[in-house]
């Protein structure tokens, strides 16, 4: 009862009053705490216990209040005296003490409240963006610290500050010496009203602050010497430090705001900002030193599959799903596929300068230091588990520049075929070698590699790949203007790759796919023979797709890792992806079968000519083959359970290589559809097209 008649009483005296003194007011809470400095012997009471937060409350709710008394962009006494006095930098000093305990919080507190809240801008003050950067050095620099909560509030609103004005970057990252440059051409560092309160010796309270034993002067002069700031040179700033040091918290909000806080301060980032990150901060250096780490602190070796399922695993949700099974390494594996891709988004995201800078740095210190000798490793575990790190990365890598850095650091920057067979150190070469490794793990995990770097939008993959093994036309034979029948040309005993000595007088070839060519007005060999051709590689005997309903290659897929088959489904997964670029030399080498060849080249016709010559002869040796076939298909669309079967592997691959074939005959229909109906034509084979 008698709090709310004395709360009456105020209001009635404020009525009667409103001139009341908010400059003496401020500066009298402001002497409360530092006589709480020079009075209390306890150190061990937590500030939050003290009257210090109540005082620090009361300082802020007059400079807003008095903001709103003033007309715009007039600073009124209070904010003057708290500039004149250095009031910010007082503070920072206290916080830093860490006396009393707490203290750093209620310091990061009040500052955030003061720039989120007074709406005059302040950052461009030297006494407000000199105790800002020493704030941030008091921060992000210790994992675990109790103050990362006030810490990251403090930078949410520095980069909310700076979003609005992106020119305030500059003046945070580059200190006193830009603010003086700023100051001599054309932004203010110090209010009008501030220069002018500092010249008069007779301005209310100066000499009382200053001289007497409230002041900050003498404040500080209590602490110990090691919590002194020097007066000379700022250093270098943390803002980017402070920011990177909280993106490594353990909690899982804190971490998540820094690096959205960081990723904001990149991608408003002016040049001259930009141009300071990469040039006079450690931005770059610290970005990729924590992906280097977070590396390193995986298990030596993975397993592929491991490694591949772990899709869902991003920059925003930085952990493996609860629900997939555990294995050694899975919360390490998570942690750095997250920060790849964060950096990943900071090059997306970031200035010109910047994700150049950012992108050449991740490729030197991640992709050539470590991954590159791994790669070329004498270990087959290390082999694998560095070829399946990197196609992770390539699957969730989307910045042109980074993916620029990936493509020179992969296949290098000449145009020309890759370094030959006797170049052990064109990481390219060594690559294209291990797609035919003794360990069929490492050849299916290359395959891997270079289906998902066919998938990236750069000309320079597939031109290095395949189109300058193409250009001129070496396959060709030269002379042969019209394309001959298919029977004029297919003679196995002939063809020189053909050599495993397995025909014999029993074997017949497949039956006559089609009709000789027909051929369109342009010369080019008609869609209709080509589909026609590639569906009637495989013999009836061999078929079993049309018994089962909703068969397509994709129904493979899911059982493809670590089944006797897998390899066969990569081989033709990546030929398939090749078929698909639209490039007239590429759908004439890959899908055309009546192409004439020259003596000693094959085609992909003429490679699946001699693999089904070998599969006739193989089949008949196998007891029940048709209904051992059909039994293996349902296997591997998971409609009946897995049961291990005499000449498994032989029959597995039968049934990839009549999918194989529906493949390519749909790639060349979609490529190239026929003008008007064709009855005679097969419908649209299922796929992944």
């Amino acid at each position: 009862m008698l709090s709310r008649l004395g709360a009456l009483l105020q209001e009635a005296v404020g009525a009667r009053e409103p001139t009341l003194d908010l400059l003496e007011a401020f500066v009298e809470h402001w002497k409360g705490i530092t006589h709480y400095y020079i009075e209390s012997t306890d150190e061990n009471t937590p500030a939050k216990k003290t009257d210090i937060p109540w005082r620090l409350k009361q300082m802020l709710d007059i400079l807003v209040y008095e903001e709103r008394q003033q007309a715009a962009g007039e600073a009124g006494p209070c904010l003057e005296y708290l500039l004149q006095h250095k009031i910010l930098e007082t503070l920072c000093t206290l916080g830093k003490a860490e006396y009393p305990p707490g203290m750093r919080q209620q310091v990061f507190q009040f500052f955030s409240k003061v720039l989120a809240q007074v709406q005059h801008p302040l950052l461009h003050y030297l006494n407000v963006h000199r105790p800002v950067q020493k704030l941030l050095r008091l921060g992000g620099t210790d994992p675990g610290s109790l103050t990362e909560k006030e810490e990251v509030q403090f930078t949410t609103v520095l980069c909310s500050k700076i979003q609005q004005d992106p020119a305030l970057l500059t003046y945070i990252l580059e200190g006193k010496k830009t603010v003086a440059k700023k100051k001599a051409s054309k932004e203010p560092t110090a209010l009008p009203r501030e220069t002018a309160s500092i010249e008069n010796k007779d301005h209310p309270h100066s000499e009382a602050s200053d001289r007497g034993p409230c002041g900050a002067w003498a404040l500080t002069t209590q602490l110990p010497i090691e919590t002194q700031e020097p007066d000379g040179g700022i250093g270098e700033s943390n803002l980017v430090t402070s920011l990177v040091g909280l993106c490594k918290s353990k909690k899982g909000r804190v971490a998540l705001k820094a690096q959205e806080n960081l990723l904001l301060l990149v991608s408003v980032a002016p040049p001259a900002a930009a141009a300071h990150l990469v040039q006079s901060s450690p931005f770059c250096p610290a970005i990729v030193e924590h992906l280097c780490q977070l590396h390193q602190s995986m298990p030596t070796f993975l397993d592929p599959a491991d490694i591949a399922a772990s899709e869902g695993i991003s920059w925003r949700v930085p952990s493996a799903p609860s629900d997939e099974a555990p294995f050694p390494g899975k919360e390490a594996l998570a942690a750095f596929l997250g920060w790849f891709d964060y950096c990943d988004r900071l090059i997306q995201e970031a200035h010109t300068v910047v994700a150049d800078a950012l992108a050449k740095a991740v490729a030197e210190k991640l992709f050539v230091d470590i991954l590159q000798p791994q790669l070329l490793h004498v270990s087959e575990q290390s082999v694998l588990t560095s070829t399946a790190l990197l196609t992770a990365l390539l699957r969730r890598l989307r910045s042109p520049a980074l993916l620029q850095e990936a493509v020179a650091f992969l296949l290098g920057t000449d145009l020309r075929p890759a370094a030959p067979e006797d170049s052990p150190c064109a990481l390219c070469a060594q690559l294209i070698r291990h797609c035919d490794h003794l360990s069929d793990e490492i050849s299916i995990a290359t395959l891997r590699l270079f289906e998902e770097l066919l998938q990236k939008p750069h000309e320079h993959i597939v031109r290095k790949l395949v189109l300058c093994h193409l250009e001129g036309r070496p396959y060709v034979a030269r002379g042969c203007p019209e394309p001959e029948s298919y029977e004029d040309t297919l003679d196995l005993e002939e063809d020189p790759y053909f050599t495993d000595g397995l025909l014999d007088a029993s074997f017949q070839p497949p039956a006559k796919p089609a009709p000789a060519p027909a051929t369109t007005l342009d010369g080019k060999t008609a869609v209709t023979e080509i589909v026609n051709s590639f569906l009637c590689l495989v013999p009836e005997e061999a078929k079993t797709s049309a018994f089962l309903e909703e068969t397509g290659y994709d129904t493979y897929v899911h059982d493809a890792y670590g089944l006797p088959y897998s390899l066969n489904l990569q081989v033709t997964s990546v030929l398939s992806r090749l078929a698909l670029f639209p490039h007239p030399l590429i759908h004439e080498y890959l899908l055309d079968p009546y192409v004439n060849l020259a003596p000693g080249c094959r085609s992909l016709f003429s490679v699946l000519v001699r693999v089904i010559g070998d599969l006739m002869q193989r089949i008949q040796r196998v007891p029940q083959f048709s209904g051992k076939l059909f039994l293996v298909r349902k296997q591997l669309m998971g409609h009946i359970p897995g049961e291990q079967l005499d000449h498994q592997t032989l029959l597995q691959g039968v049934v990839v290589l009549e999918e194989f074939c529906k493949e390519l005959a749909a790639i060349a229909f979609v490529k190239f559809p026929p003008q008007g109906p064709h009855p005679h034509l097969s419908p649209p084979l299922e796929g992944h097209i």
